[in-house]
């Protein structure tokens, strides 16, 4: 299993930035998918997730109304649009794939069974 995350870079707050998810070696239509982001010195955070059928999306408090996680099946992508960046939302942005046909969004990172790189979100004042 292969989750490449892209997309990431340097912005200028009030930017926006759109980064994608590319999975491989799974049934990717089956599994809930996650943004987490990991600022430094702080521990890795739930960002956004979406079910495997986009029935049900959840955001974290700070990122309703600025972010938007979608997926498209057929592509084997899931993406996060992050719009109105702000210099807190500096991190490395890492997706993960868990929970085959779970009906809700968990935002705990040990129930995500697979994870990408991380890309790294850079947010200048």
């Amino acid at each position: 299993v292969q989750l490449q995350a892209s997309g990431g870079g340097l912005v200028q707050a009030g930017g926006s930035l759109r980064l994608s998810c590319a999975a491989s070696g799974l049934t990717f239509s089956s599994y809930g998918m996650g943004w987490f982001r990991q600022a430094p010195g702080k521990e890795r955070e739930f960002v956004a997730g979406i079910t495997w059928r986009s029935g049900t999306t959840y955001y974290t408090d700070s990122a309703k109304g600025q972010f938007t996680i979608s997926r498209d099946n057929a592509k084997n992508l899931v993406y996060l649009q992050m719009n109105t960046l702000k210099p807190e939302d500096t991190a490395v942005y890492y997706c993960a794939a868990g929970g085959r046909y779970r009906d809700y969004v968990s935002r705990s990172a040990s129930q995500y069974d697979y994870w990408g790189q991380g890309t790294q979100v850079t947010v200048s004042s």
